[in-house]
């Protein structure tokens, strides 16, 4: 079934443009509001949403047992937890019937004005929320080429990667009631700090606001508690992905990480793009990871392509001035792939929960253009990353905004996750 959804032939009654994020293959799933109709979950089509509640409303969900008795209330929502509770059969059959009143042949919706009326609306129209209520987030460490970046930074640059790098996928637990939707403002944090050349650590805003790309996957469905999900079933555990912003404070975090980990230099906010695409609307952009070495251990060994082939990028927009794209990057460079990272986090029994968030850590690249975070990209502030303004950023200022985007090409069919925004604000 995914694949004929995903085939290029198909397409949409719904005018949509080739350098649009979502075309009739993508259908990705988010929630949405307005005053007049509260959250609802949606589908991105075009430049379009469609309800679910409406669509549910007006029967064209009726004959799908996959739903049970839940609809239409599943549909009005702030997040996509309950329905992801359904189940992956509910999710494909969702989408299956989505993708059958979008086509260019299906009349059902597309010759009925008023279910037009009633179902679609203009993305400009509506204001979307945070997809998911996580109970549970984790940020993990995936990319080797941040990992070395960092470790020759702020550790011994012959030795880059700690001794465990390479044997297992490396993640700290994060605070879920700071991940906020995109578009919602990041105030500077406060916190302890200490440079190399001072004697006592200081309290105040910090100095080296930071950025991170990242992907998230989502959790759709749960697993008890005591029970490890092993390597082959870890994908079936995984609704979709959606891009995401770990904001960072670096001058707060390099003088609290030791021993514990990240703490209040990361804990202060986190952005989550609107719209999660799905793992089968990603199936065509499979790619082999990079080679581990040493090979992992067996409950980590895998085979196939389990990577994806994401181009992303990371934009900065001074208050009052254009936009200047600082990084690309790609997805399919981590070290780690997401079915690696589950079925690590849950080996030792730990159980997940419908929503759940997972991030892929900082996605960097060999180049100097692919660097994945301010750190990187200005080398601790001793190479001042030039701005399309005439300006130079060491790290991230008042006012800045950081807008990160992402999409798939394949055969002519571009499969695009949205962006995830957020501008900073002046410390309190």
């Amino acid at each position: 079934m995914p694949n004929a959804l995903n085939s290029p032939a198909l397409r949409s009654w719904i005018d949509i443009l080739p350098d649009n994020d979502f075309p009739i293959q993508n259908l990705p799933f988010g929630v949405f509001e307005t005053e007049e109709r509260g959250p609802r979950l949606a589908v991105a089509i075009g430049g379009y949403v469609l309800d679910l509640y409406a669509a549910s409303q007006l029967g064209f969900f009726s004959d799908l047992t996959e739903l049970g008795d839940a609809q239409p209330k599943v549909f009005r929502r702030r997040s996509l937890n309950a329905f992801l509770r359904l189940g992956r059969p509910a999710w494909r059959a969702v989408r299956q019937r989505v993708s059958e009143l979008l086509r260019h042949d299906e009349p059902r919706l597309r010759d009925h004005e008023e279910a037009v009326r009633e179902c679609l609306l203009r993305q400009t129209e509506v204001q979307m929320l945070r997809p998911v209520k996580p109970a549970n987030y984790t940020d993990f460490y995936s990319s080797i080429e941040h990992a070395t970046n960092v470790g020759i930074m702020f550790r011994d640059p012959a030795n880059a990667l700690l001794p465990n790098w390479r044997w297992l996928p490396i993640g700290y637990h994060g605070r879920t009631s700071s991940i906020v939707a995109s578009g919602t403002p990041i105030r500077r944090p406060n916190g302890q700090r200490k440079g190399p050349d001072e004697a006592e650590p200081t309290f105040g805003p910090s100095r080296q606001l930071d950025f991170e790309l990242e992907m998230a996957f989502v959790v759709g469905t749960g697993s008890s508690l005591g029970s490890p999900v092993a390597i082959g079933n870890a994908e079936e555990h995984i609704f979709g992905l959606c891009l995401f912003n770990d904001w960072s404070a670096r001058d707060l975090q390099s003088w609290e990480y030791v021993p514990l980990g990240p703490f209040l230099g990361k804990n202060f906010g986190s952005s989550l793009a609107p719209w999660v695409v799905t793992l089968d609307a990603l199936e065509p952009f499979r790619v082999p990871g990079p080679a581990q070495e040493p090979a992992p251990l067996p409950y980590l060994a895998q085979h196939g392509e389990h990577n994806f082939d994401v181009h992303l990028e990371v934009a900065l927009t001074p208050e009052g001035g254009p936009e200047t794209t600082i990084s690309r990057s790609n997805f399919g460079l981590m070290y780690w792939s997401m079915a690696q990272q589950l079925a690590h986090h849950t080996s030792n029994g730990c159980n997940l929960e419908a929503g759940d968030l997972y991030a892929s850590g900082t996605i960097s690249g060999t180049t100097p253009d692919s660097l994945g975070s301010m750190l990187e990209l200005a080398w601790r502030g001793t190479r001042p990353l030039p701005l399309a303004d005439g300006s130079e950023r060491k790290f991230l200022l008042d006012g800045d905004t950081v807008t990160m985007r992402g999409h798939a090409t394949k055969d002519g069919v571009r499969i695009g996750f949205g962006e995830v925004r957020g501008t900073v604000m002046p410390a309190l």
